[in-house]
Protein backbone atom coordinates (compact mmCIF):
# COMPACT_ATOMS: atom_id res chain seq x y z
CA UNK A 1 0.00 0.00 0.00
CA UNK A 2 1.35 3.72 -0.72
CA UNK A 3 0.62 6.13 1.96
CA UNK A 4 -1.15 9.69 1.31
CA UNK A 5 1.52 12.10 3.49
CA UNK A 6 -0.09 15.34 2.58
CA UNK A 7 -2.95 15.84 0.90
CA UNK A 8 -4.35 19.65 -0.12
CA UNK A 9 -7.23 21.18 -1.78
CA UNK A 10 -5.75 23.99 -4.48
CA UNK A 11 -8.51 24.84 -6.33
CA UNK A 12 -11.58 24.47 -7.03
CA UNK A 13 -11.75 20.58 -8.02
CA UNK A 14 -8.48 20.33 -7.68
CA UNK A 15 -5.87 18.69 -5.26
CA UNK A 16 -2.21 18.05 -4.52
CA UNK A 17 -1.30 14.79 -3.16
CA UNK A 18 2.23 13.98 -1.90
CA UNK A 19 1.88 10.20 -2.09
CA UNK A 20 5.04 7.80 -0.08
CA UNK A 21 6.41 5.52 -3.50
CA UNK A 22 10.31 5.04 -2.91
CA UNK A 23 10.62 3.34 -6.47
CA UNK A 24 9.08 5.84 -8.31
CA UNK A 25 10.59 8.75 -6.44
CA UNK A 26 14.08 7.00 -7.19
CA UNK A 27 14.05 6.99 -10.50
CA UNK A 28 11.30 9.62 -11.52
CA UNK A 29 11.95 12.17 -14.05
CA UNK A 30 10.16 15.16 -15.87
CA UNK A 31 7.56 14.29 -18.28
CA UNK A 32 6.75 10.90 -16.49
CA UNK A 33 3.82 10.01 -14.84
CA UNK A 34 2.45 7.36 -12.62
CA UNK A 35 -0.70 4.63 -12.64
CA UNK A 36 -2.78 4.63 -9.54
CA UNK A 37 -5.39 2.33 -8.87
CA UNK A 38 -7.12 2.93 -5.33
CA UNK A 39 -8.04 -0.63 -4.51
CA UNK A 40 -9.15 -4.13 -5.74
CA UNK A 41 -11.62 -2.95 -7.62
CA UNK A 42 -10.52 0.48 -8.92
CA UNK A 43 -9.95 1.46 -12.16
CA UNK A 44 -6.18 2.69 -13.04
CA UNK A 45 -5.89 6.08 -13.92
CA UNK A 46 -2.44 7.96 -15.31
CA UNK A 47 -1.65 10.91 -13.39
CA UNK A 48 1.98 12.96 -14.31
CA UNK A 49 4.33 13.24 -11.74
CA UNK A 50 4.43 16.73 -10.78
CA UNK A 51 7.78 16.93 -8.29
CA UNK A 52 9.90 14.33 -6.25
CA UNK A 53 10.69 14.73 -2.52
CA UNK A 54 12.85 11.96 -0.60
CA UNK A 55 10.40 9.27 -1.22
CA UNK A 56 7.51 11.12 -2.02
CA UNK A 57 5.79 11.79 -5.48
CA UNK A 58 3.23 14.94 -5.52
CA UNK A 59 0.38 14.02 -8.18
CA UNK A 60 -1.98 17.18 -8.87
CA UNK A 61 -5.31 16.18 -10.28
CA UNK A 62 -8.97 17.19 -11.11
CA UNK A 63 -12.29 15.88 -9.80
CA UNK A 64 -14.09 15.03 -13.47
CA UNK A 65 -14.84 11.33 -13.10
CA UNK A 66 -15.33 8.57 -10.19
CA UNK A 67 -11.85 7.40 -9.82
CA UNK A 68 -11.05 11.14 -9.05
CA UNK A 69 -13.89 11.82 -7.28
CA UNK A 70 -13.04 8.89 -5.10
CA UNK A 71 -9.83 9.84 -4.42
CA UNK A 72 -10.35 12.89 -3.52
CA UNK A 73 -11.88 11.36 -0.41
CA UNK A 74 -8.84 10.38 1.25
CA UNK A 75 -6.70 12.33 3.28
CA UNK A 76 -3.38 12.09 4.97
CA UNK A 77 -3.09 8.83 6.00
CA UNK A 78 -4.83 7.15 3.78
CA UNK A 79 -3.69 4.69 1.43
CA UNK A 80 -3.65 3.79 -1.92
CA UNK A 81 -3.29 -0.06 -3.70
CA UNK A 82 -1.10 0.48 -6.51
CA UNK A 83 0.87 3.36 -7.53
CA UNK A 84 3.21 1.92 -10.97
CA UNK A 85 5.57 3.99 -12.27
CA UNK A 86 7.70 6.00 -13.58
CA UNK A 87 6.06 5.26 -16.84
CA UNK A 88 6.26 7.23 -20.39
CA UNK A 89 9.63 8.85 -21.43
CA UNK A 90 11.07 11.49 -20.01
CA UNK A 91 11.07 14.96 -21.34
CA UNK A 92 14.13 15.28 -23.86
CA UNK A 93 16.53 18.00 -21.62
CA UNK A 94 19.41 19.39 -22.75
CA UNK A 95 21.02 22.81 -22.94
CA UNK A 96 18.91 24.30 -25.84
CA UNK A 97 19.43 28.07 -25.12
CA UNK A 98 16.06 30.05 -24.08
CA UNK A 99 12.93 27.23 -23.50
CA UNK A 100 9.27 28.08 -22.96
CA UNK A 101 7.80 25.48 -20.67
CA UNK A 102 3.84 26.48 -20.80
CA UNK A 103 0.91 25.01 -18.72
CA UNK A 104 -2.64 25.28 -18.63
CA UNK A 105 -5.28 24.66 -15.87
CA UNK A 106 -4.67 21.31 -14.36
CA UNK A 107 -1.65 20.94 -16.92
CA UNK A 108 0.12 23.73 -14.93
CA UNK A 109 1.03 20.05 -12.49
CA UNK A 110 3.53 19.24 -14.95
CA UNK A 111 5.50 22.41 -15.75
CA UNK A 112 7.52 22.74 -12.78
CA UNK A 113 9.74 19.14 -13.05
CA UNK A 114 10.47 20.18 -16.67
CA UNK A 115 11.35 23.85 -15.76
CA UNK A 116 13.70 22.73 -13.05
CA UNK A 117 15.36 19.63 -15.34
CA UNK A 118 15.60 22.67 -17.88
CA UNK A 119 17.15 25.00 -15.33
CA UNK A 120 19.83 22.55 -14.23
CA UNK A 121 20.40 21.76 -17.92
CA UNK A 122 22.00 25.37 -18.02
CA UNK A 123 18.88 26.65 -20.48
CA UNK A 124 17.29 30.25 -19.57
CA UNK A 125 13.27 29.22 -18.99
CA UNK A 126 10.23 31.22 -19.61
CA UNK A 127 7.09 29.90 -17.96
CA UNK A 128 3.48 30.73 -19.07
CA UNK A 129 0.97 29.39 -16.92
CA UNK A 130 -2.67 30.17 -17.42
CA UNK A 131 -6.61 29.16 -16.29
CA UNK A 132 -9.67 29.99 -17.02
CA UNK A 133 -9.81 32.54 -13.90
CA UNK A 134 -7.61 33.81 -10.99
CA UNK A 135 -8.66 31.07 -8.83
CA UNK A 136 -8.06 28.33 -10.74
CA UNK A 137 -4.13 28.88 -10.97
CA UNK A 138 -1.74 26.65 -9.22
CA UNK A 139 1.52 26.46 -8.56
CA UNK A 140 2.28 30.18 -9.51
CA UNK A 141 4.98 30.48 -6.70
CA UNK A 142 6.93 27.23 -7.27
CA UNK A 143 6.97 28.31 -10.85
CA UNK A 144 8.19 32.12 -9.65
CA UNK A 145 11.11 30.30 -8.07
CA UNK A 146 12.00 28.17 -10.62
CA UNK A 147 11.70 30.10 -13.69
CA UNK A 148 13.96 33.67 -14.94
CA UNK A 149 10.13 34.55 -15.83
CA UNK A 150 6.87 33.96 -15.57
CA UNK A 151 3.65 35.15 -17.30
CA UNK A 152 0.07 34.71 -15.68
CA UNK A 153 -2.86 34.20 -18.11
CA UNK A 154 -6.24 34.02 -17.36
CA UNK A 155 -9.27 33.92 -19.69
CA UNK A 156 -11.44 36.14 -18.17
CA UNK A 157 -8.42 39.01 -17.01
CA UNK A 158 -8.85 38.63 -13.04
CA UNK A 159 -4.95 38.09 -12.68
CA UNK A 160 -2.14 38.22 -15.17
CA UNK A 161 -2.57 38.87 -19.03
CA UNK A 162 -6.25 39.17 -19.99
CA UNK A 163 -6.22 35.89 -22.83
CA UNK A 164 -4.86 32.82 -23.36
CA UNK A 165 -1.59 31.03 -23.09
CA UNK A 166 -0.85 31.23 -26.91
CA UNK A 167 -1.35 35.42 -26.83
CA UNK A 168 1.66 35.77 -24.54
CA UNK A 169 3.69 33.25 -26.75
CA UNK A 170 3.39 34.74 -29.92
CA UNK A 171 4.29 37.98 -28.55
CA UNK A 172 7.23 36.22 -27.18
CA UNK A 173 8.80 34.47 -30.55
CA UNK A 174 8.49 38.05 -31.70
CA UNK A 175 10.65 39.79 -29.80
CA UNK A 176 13.28 36.86 -29.25
CA UNK A 177 14.85 33.42 -30.37
CA UNK A 178 12.94 30.81 -28.89
CA UNK A 179 14.72 27.66 -28.69
CA UNK A 180 12.57 24.68 -27.61
CA UNK A 181 8.71 25.02 -26.48
CA UNK A 182 6.77 22.57 -24.15
CA UNK A 183 2.91 23.05 -23.54
CA UNK A 184 1.01 20.42 -21.26
CA UNK A 185 -3.35 21.14 -21.07
CA UNK A 186 -6.60 20.63 -22.91
CA UNK A 187 -6.17 18.89 -25.82
CA UNK A 188 -7.37 22.17 -27.60
CA UNK A 189 -4.88 24.38 -25.62
CA UNK A 190 -2.11 22.63 -26.98
CA UNK A 191 -3.41 22.95 -30.58
CA UNK A 192 -4.04 26.33 -31.02
CA UNK A 193 -0.37 27.42 -28.64
CA UNK A 194 1.47 25.00 -30.13
CA UNK A 195 0.01 26.55 -33.48
CA UNK A 196 1.68 30.03 -32.62
CA UNK A 197 5.49 27.83 -33.26
CA UNK A 198 4.74 26.68 -36.40
CA UNK A 199 5.80 29.66 -38.12
CA UNK A 200 8.91 30.08 -36.14
CA UNK A 201 10.24 26.35 -36.58
CA UNK A 202 10.36 25.83 -32.79
CA UNK A 203 10.68 22.67 -32.16
CA UNK A 204 7.59 22.35 -29.52
CA UNK A 205 6.57 19.31 -27.31
CA UNK A 206 2.86 18.26 -25.96
CA UNK A 207 1.96 15.72 -23.34
CA UNK A 208 -0.61 13.90 -24.56
CA UNK A 209 -3.78 12.87 -22.88
CA UNK A 210 -5.87 10.43 -24.23
CA UNK A 211 -7.73 7.36 -22.43
CA UNK A 212 -5.45 5.15 -20.97
CA UNK A 213 -5.94 1.43 -19.32
CA UNK A 214 -2.58 -0.52 -18.49
CA UNK A 215 0.53 2.00 -19.50
CA UNK A 216 2.58 -0.95 -20.64
CA UNK A 217 1.58 -0.42 -24.35
CA UNK A 218 -0.31 -3.64 -24.43
CA UNK A 219 -4.14 -2.30 -24.89
CA UNK A 220 -3.43 0.23 -27.44
CA UNK A 221 -6.84 2.76 -25.90
CA UNK A 222 -3.74 5.38 -25.88
CA UNK A 223 -3.13 5.16 -29.38
CA UNK A 224 -2.39 8.69 -31.30
CA UNK A 225 -1.31 9.37 -34.60
CA UNK A 226 1.61 11.09 -35.32
CA UNK A 227 3.16 11.99 -38.39
CA UNK A 228 0.93 9.81 -40.04
CA UNK A 229 2.23 7.16 -37.18
CA UNK A 230 -0.13 5.31 -34.96
CA UNK A 231 2.17 5.56 -31.69
CA UNK A 232 0.89 4.50 -28.04
CA UNK A 233 1.45 7.55 -25.89
CA UNK A 234 2.32 5.26 -22.57
CA UNK A 235 5.47 4.15 -24.02
CA UNK A 236 6.21 5.92 -27.16
CA UNK A 237 5.54 9.68 -24.93
CA UNK A 238 3.44 11.34 -23.82
CA UNK A 239 5.28 14.24 -25.10
CA UNK A 240 5.64 14.01 -28.95
CA UNK A 241 6.14 16.31 -31.23
CA UNK A 242 3.34 18.75 -31.76
CA UNK A 243 3.64 19.81 -34.95
CA UNK A 244 2.83 16.22 -35.68
CA UNK A 245 -0.11 15.23 -33.70
CA UNK A 246 -3.58 15.17 -35.20
CA UNK A 247 -5.40 16.62 -32.54
CA UNK A 248 -8.47 15.81 -34.01
CA UNK A 249 -8.66 12.27 -33.92
CA UNK A 250 -6.91 12.69 -30.21
CA UNK A 251 -10.29 15.14 -29.19
CA UNK A 252 -12.43 12.78 -30.76
CA UNK A 253 -11.14 9.28 -29.09
CA UNK A 254 -10.88 11.14 -25.24
CA UNK A 255 -14.94 11.55 -26.03
CA UNK A 256 -15.25 7.81 -26.71
CA UNK A 257 -16.47 6.94 -22.99
CA UNK A 258 -18.25 9.96 -22.12
CA UNK A 259 -21.24 8.34 -21.96
CA UNK A 260 -20.16 5.29 -19.43
CA UNK A 261 -17.94 7.42 -17.66
CA UNK A 262 -21.36 9.54 -16.52
CA UNK A 263 -23.23 6.88 -15.70
CA UNK A 264 -20.37 5.64 -13.53
CA UNK A 265 -19.81 8.77 -12.02
CA UNK A 266 -23.65 8.71 -10.97
CA UNK A 267 -23.44 5.57 -9.81
CA UNK A 268 -20.46 6.64 -7.45
CA UNK A 269 -22.21 9.73 -6.38
CA UNK A 270 -25.56 7.84 -5.44
CA UNK A 271 -23.42 5.29 -3.41
CA UNK A 272 -21.88 7.60 -1.33
CA UNK A 273 -24.95 9.34 -0.55
CA UNK A 274 -26.45 5.88 1.02
CA UNK A 275 -23.11 5.37 2.80
CA UNK A 276 -23.00 8.94 4.02
CA UNK A 277 -20.82 11.72 2.26
CA UNK A 278 -17.15 10.77 2.22
CA UNK A 279 -17.04 7.38 3.67
CA UNK A 280 -14.14 5.20 2.18
CA UNK A 281 -16.85 2.35 1.58
CA UNK A 282 -15.48 0.39 -1.68
CA UNK A 283 -18.57 -1.42 -3.43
Amino acid sequence: MYKIELATKLADRVYEYWIRAPQVAQHARAGQFVILRLHEAGERIPLTISAVRGDTVRVIFMTVGKTTEELATLGAGDSISDVVGPLGKPSEIENYGTCCVIGGGVGIASTPLIAKELKSAGNYVIGIIGARNADLLILEDEMEEICDELYITTDDGSKGVHGFAADVLKKLLEERKIDRVWIIGPAIMMKVTSGATVPYGVKTYVSLNPIMVDGTGMCGSCRVTVGGETKFACVDGPEFDAHQVDFAELMQRQRIYTGQEKASLERFAEHRCRCGEGGHHHE
